[in-house]
Parts: C-alpha cells; sequence; structure tokens
C-alpha cells in the first residue's frame, strides 16, 4: 500500500504475490533466505511489474476520465492493521521453531503456560523462557531494546 498509494492496486499485488508463491513453491531454497524474504523478492518483483505496466494503465485511464476512488481513513487504518499483522507474522517465522510456536500458542491461540507446556511434553518455566526469548528476538528485529 505504502509503494503503490492505491488500495486495489495493492491487494492485487498481494494476491499476485501468493499466487506466485504457491506456484513457485518447489523452487523455494532455504539455504538462500528465509520463507520471508523469499516472499519480499516475489512481491518486489511483482511491484516492479506493476510500475512498468502501469504507467500504460494510467494514461489510459486518465484519457477515459476514469477515477479510482479515494482512500476513506477507515480504508488507510485497515491497510496498516493488516500490514503490521503480516509483518509480525512473517517475524515470527523467523524465530526458532520454539520460540515461534510458543508465542503463536500463547499470544495468537490464546493458551495458557500450564496448557501449553503440557501439549508440548515440557516444563511452564520452560515454556515462559521460550515466550521470554522469542518476544526478546522479536524487539531486536524490529530495531527495539533487548
Amino acid at each position: 500500500m505504502r509503494a503503490t498509494g492505491d488500495a486495489e492496486v495493492a491487494a492485487d499485488l498481494t494476491a499476485e504475490t501468493f499466487a506466485a508463491a504457491l506456484i513457485a513453491r518447489d523452487r523455494y531454497r532455504p539455504e538462500l533466505g528465509t520463507p520471508t524474504t523469499w516472499l519480499y523478492g516475489i512481491a518486489a518483483h511483482k511491484l516492479g511489474d506493476w510500475r512498468r505496466r502501469g504507467y500504460a494503465e494510467n494514461r489510459a485511464r486518465r484519457s477515459l476520465r476514469i477515477e479510482r476512488p479515494p482512500l476513506t481513513e477507515e480504508d488507510m487504518r485497515e491497510f496498516t492493521r493488516l500490514g503490521a499483522e503480516v509483518t509480525a507474522l512473517a517475524l515470527l517465522d523467523e524465530l526458532p521453531e520454539d520460540q515461534g510456536g510458543a508465542l503463536r500458542a500463547r499470544f495468537l491461540d490464546k493458551r495458557g503456560y500450564v496448557e501449553i507446556a503440557d501439549s508440548e511434553g515440557v516444563s511452564e518455566a520452560a515454556i515462559r523462557k521460550r515466550v521470554s526469548r522469542g518476544l526478546a528476538g522479536l524487539r531486536q528485529r524490529i530495531g527495539g531494546e533487548r
């Protein structure tokens, strides 16, 4: 949304990115980077493609006097919320599996420490440590304090 300034285009490019990732999933190579990095690479290519073809589309739209509806404040809030949510989920994928899993269980699934520990077959203290380390890892990734 920040790159295009257009809600419809942002939604289309997001859909195209994930469609391309699904089609090319066999070509993903973990040794070259995280899945998040791979998706951002695909998104960058889709954005570049849109910029190249967008010039002609914009010229045609102007000549036909077709205007895109302006974004409302509610639209902007929703895109901001979705962007933060997607970024947070992508950052969870970059954490070690035990930490990311503990954070998902605790905050997304809203499970208690004891319940998570029982399902994982570890102590409650171990789950608390995973959550703590995971949160520290997230803070580090987003440039916050340790």
